[in-house]
């Protein structure tokens, strides 16, 4: 394991059994994450906001990782105090901005489209990388960036045509800029913080900043107590709330963390495209939104494009181990 100055770190020298690992977790975070738009989408139906839907996710999420952040403390508290900049970089930009900044954006511009500029966040996340600690990538690197984005493309079927807001585009970016900011905090390991407590305190303190964007009316804030209705069936407004909190929230950023330290953030920040692939197998199932044969082949590329970032991974890795 290569340290790249003093905030991110790559994997160089990642043996099988760290990398089946790594890419475990990883593909859990993603379908964790995917099930968040099919759950949300039924409580909106019923008059919940997107802002308070997301603000009851982060709190439950934050109160089971509670008591588990700090066990896996033992006692360091120091560690937080250490990395006070990071925990706040990370509850702050990756979990609060980065959910405030996209709901901003489908306010402007079509779902898809605000979601396909969010995930260029690996192409940020290479840039930074070379630009900040000369980590070029390679050749295959480049062509399976090139690949999962024309999958994404597919994917989300926008070969039809969409309308672009500059509003919308300029908050899509700045949830880019949060993702980016997620992958590359989640790779860190050299600050000691495992990543129970750097999820649940980052969690924390985002739910603290969606309360206060809520209180200051930057976001609405509306609730309902109507049972919520999927294709399964009907379940009362708490069950999916608890979803998001427990599964699409502690589950996908514990796991993401985990992923992001074991493959290192480039290659995690690839993998976690494959979201958008579970997202779509689950609007299917909850949703009946079943996905067209173009999405189906988006969702082939993605996965060669993660494959292809793989293989330049190695290529780039070698010489440094």
């Amino acid at each position: 394991m290569a340290i790249l100055a003093d905030d991110t770190t790559v994997t160089t020298s990642a043996g099988p059994p760290r990398l089946a690992a790594g890419l475990g977790f990883a593909v859990l975070s993603a379908m964790s994450f995917g099930l968040s738009g099919s759950l949300a989408k039924g409580l909106l139906d019923t008059g919940w906001s997107a802002a308070a839907a997301v603000t009851v996710r982060v709190l439950v999420a934050a109160a089971v990782l509670a008591v588990p952040a700090v066990v896996s403390l033992r006692g360091r508290w120091s560690l937080l105090r250490r990395n006070a900049g990071v925990v706040v970089a990370y509850g702050v930009v990756a979990v609060a901005g980065c959910q405030l900044a996209y709901f901003n954006a489908v306010t402007h511009m079509q779902v898809g489209v605000a979601l396909l500029i969010e995930y260029t966040a690996p192409v940020a996340v290479i840039a930074w990388l070379w630009l900040r600690h000369g980590h070029r990538p390679g050749f295959l690197t480049v062509v399976g960036a090139v690949v999962a984005a024309l999958g994404l493309v597919l994917v989300l079927d926008l070969l039809s045509g969409a309308d672009l807001s500059l509003v919308g585009v300029a908050w899509a970016l700045a949830a880019m800029a949060g993702a980016a900011t997620y992958f590359v905090l989640s790779a860190n390991e050299s600050n000691g913080l495992p990543p129970l407590a750097l999820a649940g305190s980052g969690l924390a303190l985002g739910a603290v900043a969606l309360l206060v964007a809520g209180l200051v009316g930057l976001v609405p804030m509306h609730a309902s107590t109507a049972t919520v209705s999927y294709d399964v069936g009907s379940v009362p407004f708490w069950l999916p709330l608890l979803g998001l909190g427990v599964v699409t929230a502690a589950v996908a950023y514990v796991s993401g963390i985990a992923a992001s330290r074991r493959l290192g953030s480039r290659l995690a920040s690839f993998v976690a495209l494959l979201e958008v692939l579970f997202a779509l197998v689950f609007a299917w199932l909850l949703l009946g939104e079943l996905p067209r044969l173009v999405q189906v082949l988006g969702g082939l590329l993605v996965l060669a494009g993660v494959v292809v970032v793989k293989l330049g991974e190695r290529r780039t890795t070698a010489p440094a181990a």
